[in-house]
């Protein structure tokens, strides 16, 4: 019996792989289009930022300038912050050890929002060096052993050294329940999560770990016994793109050591893609931004790079930026102020790289370059050292406010700036909302291809490729009725087409009417182009995860990339033979519906949108941080120009209903 039920359900799944397939339109391997164009995009962004370098390193000014030009892209990235509170700074507790102390300490980066952090004082009245020193994602975060002993090691050689917890991470998670417990499985989750908001209001994690930082070190030039003048940045992993983007913005910070993760965008994002939401920021690539610019920007400060010859991000990028750097130096004539030290281990600031930047950092502020040898060290546990009462800064401040909740403000507070776009000209919201969306390829001629028919009952499709230059091929099913064209019917799916056209049931209200064509299409990353499953961690909770950040990374935000798919549609519809429309009418099932909304504002031949199971407010995102596949919605900054209601209200000539 069980023999034959397994054939059964074989034979089932194999009828339902078949009936996927038939309505399959191109025959290349479809799952790599979207992926392969936006690499392809992004190599002609980095190419030409390749050749500015080569054209700055050709003098001292060139050099300089090229400089000045990264550090004003890499402000426009972190300018949307929210204001620094008073730091209302307390030493919670006290830990004495052998020839120094750990101070548990508390401050407050924006208002009512908490910032836990360890501080290691060396004996004597100083004044000292001082480090930040930027975690990892480990959720122990300042507790970890490696950032102990890192912090030890320094202390041990003079150096004031602030260990912040990062946001999500140890004291400082965001989505918890009532009872301070994480709503996600770890810090990477919840940065996704949090960046995908904050990224609608043209922000980012990475920005509110700057802001954390600064004030923490704000808070280290309150204390007597740091030198003021002598204050370095060092970090490990997801703390090393802090450290690097920090060295780009802070002008207070003398010397940076990142370690294992300075890499190349570009050789990541082709092959193992974006890592989570702290580490992402819209538009560099846009920007032609690579993760030396921002070291670069920071010059002629000392820079040492830590590498693992073995570690996952990805070595040979590190080389290259490295040579980016030292060529850069050497042009400033201080080439003996970047150096690189690599050990055969993998991820993460063991032992001789630890020695290494305490040495590095002896020698700049110290003036002593002598080898340093880590002695025995002994690490505590994350318990003894929380810094606020209850080990959870939600539980122990009863007005805490989380960057969800902060998030949600500030887009509620952006309400009377959507009003106003609302009431400017039409033409005007449209080239606005264009170029946010970086649509592009409006007027291209489109090029079709028919390749075979596929038929089922009472429809026979052709099976037909649009093109348009330079964007990716497009896969349609067309009904063409014999009678002229009167009216179009789209529908497109979020699940692609294949499951629509299975489903004969949602064309017959359109079958009896002759004049009536139906396309079933699927959007790019859709259907026959959705990005392979395995390649999109489920702990980034969005199925296309991998290309949404690459298309943020390049400009070319999702959303915008369907709208113009779906103006192609409408033009292909507008061309159909023996046309005379009147009428399009879009139905939609899923997120991809806010494409067809969007699209339907350049098109006046659309008059009616049925819109299944899609978002109808940017709110949704703000009052639910956990929902699934969102981030293909994400513009950059969108919410501060108007919500999907606005869009509705500005066609009210259309019937456009959602269910």
């Amino acid at each position: 019996m069980y023999r034959f039920l397994g054939a059964t359900l074989l034979v089932f799944l194999g009828l339902q792989l078949h009936a996927q397939k038939q309505y399959q339109v191109m025959d290349w391997k479809t799952d790599v289009s979207l992926n392969t164009y936006l690499v392809q995009q992004m190599k002609s962004q980095y190419q030409l930022r390749n050749l500015k370098l080569t054209k700055a390193l050709t003098s001292k000014n060139t050099a300089i300038a090229y400089q000045n030009g990264v550090k004003a892209k890499a402000e426009s990235l972190f300018k949307n912050l929210p204001p620094k509170a008073v730091l209302n700074a307390k030493v919670t507790g006290i830990i004495q050890q052998n020839g120094y102390r750990i101070e548990k300490v508390v401050y407050q980066s924006f208002q009512n929002h908490h910032v836990t952090a360890n501080l290691y004082m060396p004996t004597g009245k100083g004044p000292f060096a001082a480090v930040l020193l930027f975690c990892g994602h480990e959720d122990t975060s300042k507790a970890t052993e490696s950032y102990q002993k890192t912090a030890q090691l320094l202390v041990k050689n003079g150096f004031v050294v602030l260990v912040i917890d990062p946001i999500s991470q140890s004291e400082r998670v965001q989505l918890t329940d009532e009872n301070g417990k994480s709503l996600t499985r770890g810090s990477t989750t919840e940065h996704t999560l949090l960046n995908l908001q904050s990224n609608l209001l043209g922000t980012s994690v990475a920005a509110y770990e700057l802001l954390d930082n600064e004030c923490g070190l704000d808070y280290l030039l309150t204390r007597k016994e740091v030198d003021p003048n002598k204050i370095a940045c060092v970090g490990n992993s997801g703390g090393a793109i802090q450290a690097i983007y920090f060295a780009a913005i802070d002008e207070r910070v003398k010397a940076i050591v990142p370690c294992s993760y300075l890499s190349s965008r570009e050789n990541t994002l082709a092959t193992s893609g974006a890592a989570d939401g702290c580490a992402q920021i819209p538009n560099e690539g846009l920007l032609q931004l690579e993760m030396s610019d921002y070291l670069i920007a920071a010059a002629p400060k000392p820079i040492l790079v830590l590498a693992g010859r073995y570690d996952f991000i990805d070595y040979n990028g590190t080389e290259q930026s490295v040579a980016d750097l030292k060529k850069f130096y050497a042009k400033l004539g201080v080439a003996n102020r970047i150096s690189f030290f690599t050990y055969d281990d993998g991820h993460g600031i063991s032992k001789p790289k630890r020695e290494k930047a305490v040495q590095w950092l002896r020698k700049w502020f110290y003036n002593d370059d002598r080898k340093i040898v880590e002695p025995e060290l002994t690490a505590l546990s994350d318990v003894e050292l929380f810094s606020s009462e209850k080990g959870k800064v939600g539980l122990s401040y009863p007005n805490e406010v989380a960057v969800q909740q902060l998030n949600l403000q500030r887009f509620n507070s952006y309400a009377q700036k959507r009003r106003e776009f609302s009431s400017v000209p039409i033409d005007l919201k449209l080239k606005r909302i264009e170029k946010l969306l970086n649509i592009g390829s409006l007027n291209k001629k489109i090029e079709v291809e028919e390749v075979g028919q596929v038929g089922k009952g009472k429809l026979n499709f052709s099976k037909m490729i649009l093109r348009k230059d330079g964007e990716p091929p497009m896969p349609v099913l067309l009904y063409g009725p014999e009678k002229p064209v009167k009216k179009v019917v789209i529908f497109v799916s979020d699940a692609g087409k294949g499951k629509l056209a299975d489903s004969l049931s949602l064309f017959d209200n359109y079958l009896s009417d002759q004049s009536t064509a139906i396309i079933v299409a699927d959007l790019r990353g859709t259907g026959e182009t959705a990005d392979k499953a395995a390649l999109n961690d489920p702990k980034y909770f969005s199925d296309d995860y991998r290309n949404a950040m690459f298309a943020l990374h390049i400009g070319k935000p999702l959303l915008g990339q369907r709208t113009a798919d779906m103006l192609t549609l409408f033009d292909f519809s507008a061309n159909l033979n023996k046309t005379d429309v009147a009428e399009v009418t879009v139905i939609s099932f899923g997120n991809v519906g806010l494409a067809a909304l969007h699209a339907s504002l350049f098109n006046n031949t659309v008059n009616q949108m049925e819109l299944h199971h899609c978002i109808q407010s940017f709110k949704e995102v703000f009052e639910n941080p956990l929902g699934k596949n969102r981030y293909g919605l994400v513009v950059d900054g969108i919410a501060q120009y108007y919500d999907i209601p606005d869009m509705l209200q500005w066609q009210q000539n259309k019937l456009i209903k959602f269910y």
